[in-house]
């Protein structure tokens, strides 16, 4: 895609998170590693078992240094509704954001214009606001919260290390590659 090592464009929007609404812009996002994560649309089928699914290692993210930005184009108060009457929804303790003016979806690249949807598409951004890995699904491919894990650690330790490269499965504390001369035709 072409916005892979592009910044993140200018935002502000209003965002549901921990029973209040927010207000949340690409400013807020600069200074820490941040996953968007796109989806189609509240009160759907795939969409609640993706965002259970990363509610549930929402910690995990938090000791990372990560925050979760949920994204559809559904309003905050859509956000809260969702939330207040699902029990999975209701495990949500990050940033939904109401994206009604389909501004942020466009920005990302994964607006459906024909239909006024987002895509299924997760954005690892690095403190710089740099979108280092990009992943989109079809409609109907759930995506995996410990995946997603497994790439930002990824993209946060190649960030630590320069001059280093995680080879494919890789996992935090296996062995990485520093590509040189001398790699080349020996993996």
């Amino acid at each position: 895609m072409s916005v892979i090592n592009t910044e993140i464009k200018p935002f502000a929007t209003t965002a549901f998170k921990d029973g209040e609404f927010v207000q949340v812009s690409d400013a807020d996002v600069k200074g820490k590693w941040g996953v968007f994560f796109f989806y189609p649309a509240d009160f759907t089928f795939v969409c609640p078992t993706e965002l259970g699914d990363v509610a549930d290692h929402y910690a995990e993210f938090q000791k990372m240094g990560v925050e979760i930005f949920a994204v559809s184009t559904d309003t905050h108060f859509t956000h809260k509704a969702w939330h207040d009457s699902s029990e999975t929804i209701g495990k949500v303790k990050y940033f939904m954001l109401g994206d009604p003016t389909l501004a942020i979806s466009r920005n990302f690249e994964v607006l459906r214009e024909d239909q006024g949807l987002a895509n299924r598409g997760t954005f690892i951004v690095d403190p710089q606001g740099v979108i280092q890995a990009v992943e989109i699904t079809a409609e109907g491919i759930g995506r995996d919260a410990k995946e997603l894990l497994r790439k930002v650690k990824a993209a946060q330790y190649v960030a630590a290390h320069p001059g280093e490269v995680c080879p494919a499965k890789w996992e935090e504390g296996a062995s990485t590659l520093k590509p040189s001369f001398d790699l080349v035709g020996k993996i």
